[in-house]
Formats: structure tokens, C-alpha cells, sequence
């Protein structure tokens, strides 16, 4: 990509918030999630992305765009690029966090609203099958039927998008702006409805935003070397256990080549010829004859 022809990719989570933050743009993709029109969304609010505590020792949760709806509705939308070994245990625990924290301490039940996280992942989650969208909540095993939509995930995986995007999914659509790598990408997904066209101008005014740029660049630069960091951690681990195993390996060598001498010893003061020890032992005779020297 040519220093003139730079454009920020939304798959880095400080040009998703940033995409966020317009309005417009917030309304179209919400209403892609909550396949509803986009006029038929009237307000969304930005939240604060920082989660009460309720001790001083209690795990903070930090979200990318948190959002709440005209109706009470909270929303958390998370673009995460790399592979996260505990994702699912990290995405309940945001889950519930904000679903208990909209009701203070003593408060009625009956204000709790209905909470939506929404994962965006450039990475493969579920691999067993070419889903690249869908929708999780509480059911009864049995009959399958919901037991609450309280609670809801969402997880978009845009390692699957299918080659074409059909009339009507326009969830395909978005995934596919976000995974988009080239400013003809982006120029060509824009022409598709206005809150794309939208989404389109606000990345191409980050981009010439020298500030933004700067920030973004941070940003990547900060990933680059997270990952870089986790793959060289990966690599040391990697070899020291490769190191670990090999002394496993020759200390349990020396002890079942020890129980085999005693085995042979044993045979031998029993009145045994070395050529049944061989055969009892599964041993040549020169290896026999080797330990009873």
C-alpha cells in the first residue's frame, strides 16, 4: 500500500471505534445485527466502554463500542484480529458483567434489559463448519426453545464470508466492508446502500486525518508487537519443552534400562542361561552377556 494510496483497515480496533463513533454508521450496522431497517432505529448512545468494579480486587472489563438502544437495549461490539485461547470464557464474562451491572444494590429485577455482545473475528472460531454468522442464547435442550433473550451473542467470523454477497444479507455486507483490505474493497462495498457509502467517506476522512493516522499506526504498530511477542513466547515454550521432554526421556531410559539389568541379575542367580534371559528379556545375547559383565 502506497504512502497516497493509504487507507485504515477496520480490522484494527482503533478504526473500528473510530468507524463507530458517526452516527449513521452506527445506526446501519446495528440494524444489519438486529436484522431490523435502519429508520426503524431511531437513537443509539455510546456508553462508557469501562465496566463497574464491585471490589477493588474484581477483574476489570474493558469493551471496544458499547452501546445502548432507544428500548434499553445494551450492545458491545469487540473486533478481535487474533486467536484468543479463552474467548469463549472472556466473551461470558463481558456478557454478564454488563447485564448485572444495570441494577444497583437493592433494585428490582425487572430493570434488567436485554444485553447483545457482538464479536467480529478475523480468525476461524468454529471450525467444523462454514457458518460465517450466528446468533446464541439460552435455550432448553430438549425442546430448543429460548428460555430468555436477555442474554445474546453474536459472532461474526470473517475468515468464512462467502465469495458473493446475496440480495438481502446485509450482515454479509458489513463483514465484508470490515474484512476489506483495499480502498477499491471499500469503494466497491460503499456502492451497495447509503450507510455503507457512509462508513466508506468516514474511513477515507480518518485516513487523511494526520492525527488519526498517527494514532491508527500506534495502534498496529502495538499489535505487530504483541503478537510478535506471544509467537517468540510461543517458540521459546516450544523448545524448552522440546528440551524438557529430551532429559524426560533419557532419565526414563536409564531407569527402564536399570529395571532391565536387575531383571537379567534376577533371572541369572535363578539358574536362567543367558540365551533365556535373551528370550524372557526380548534381548540379544550380546546385550545379556554385556550386563552380566
Amino acid at each position: 500500500m502506497t504512502k497516497d494510496n493509504f487507507i485504515m483497515l477496520p480490522t484494527v480496533d482503533f478504526c473500528f471505534k473510530e468507524l463507530m463513533q458517526n452516527a449513521k454508521v452506527r445506526k446501519g450496522f446495528i440494524a444489519a445485527l438486529l436484522k431490523v431497517h435502519p429508520e426503524d432505529i431511531r437513537e443509539t448512545a455510546l456508553l462508557p466502554t469501562l465496566l463497574p468494579k464491585e471490589s477493588a480486587d474484581d477483574k476489570l472489563g474493558i469493551m471496544d463500542v458499547r452501546i445502548l438502544l432507544m428500548d434499553g437495549t445494551q450492545m458491545n461490539l469487540e473486533m478481535q484480529v487474533k486467536y484468543f485461547e479463552y474467548w469463549d470464557e472472556r466473551v461470558l464474562f463481558y456478557l454478564s458483567k454488563m447485564f448485572a451491572s444495570q441494577i444497583k444494590k437493592g433494585e428490582s429485577y425487572d430493570k434488567l434489559q436485554k444485553c447483545i455482545h457482538v464479536s467480529i473475528l478475523d480468525f476461524i472460531h468454529f471450525p467444523d463448519d462454514d457458518e460465517c454468522y450466528r446468533c446464541i442464547h439460552l435455550c432448553d435442550d430438549k425442546t430448543h426453545r429460548i428460555y430468555s433473550d436477555k442474554m445474546e451473542l453474536q459472532i461474526l467470523e470473517l475468515k468464512k464470508l462467502p465469495p458473493e454477497v446475496k440480495t438481502g444479507e446485509d450482515i454479509i455486507a458489513w463483514m465484508k466492508f470490515f474484512s476489506g483490505k483495499k480502498r477499491e474493497e471499500f469503494e466497491r462495498m460503499a456502492k451497495t446502500n447509503e450507510y455503507l457509502d457512509e462508513a466508506y467517506q468516514t474511513l477515507l476522512n480518518l485516513s487523511a486525518d494526520e492525527q488519526k493516522r498517527l494514532e491508527y499506526e500506534a495502534r498496529e504498530k502495538a499489535l505487530k508487537d504483541y503478537n510478535t511477542q506471544i509467537s517468540s513466547a510461543e517458540k521459546r515454550g516450544r523448545k524448552a519443552g522440546e528440551e524438557i521432554g529430551q532429559k524426560i526421556g533419557l532419565k526414563m531410559g536409564e531407569q527402564m534400562g536399570e529395571q532391565r539389568a536387575r531383571q537379567v541379575f534376577k533371572l541369572y542367580m535363578q539358574g536362567k542361561k543367558p540365551e533365556e534371559i535373551a528370550a524372557l528379556c526380548n534381548l540379544t545375547i550380546d546385550k545379556v552377556n554385556e550386563i552380566l559383565k
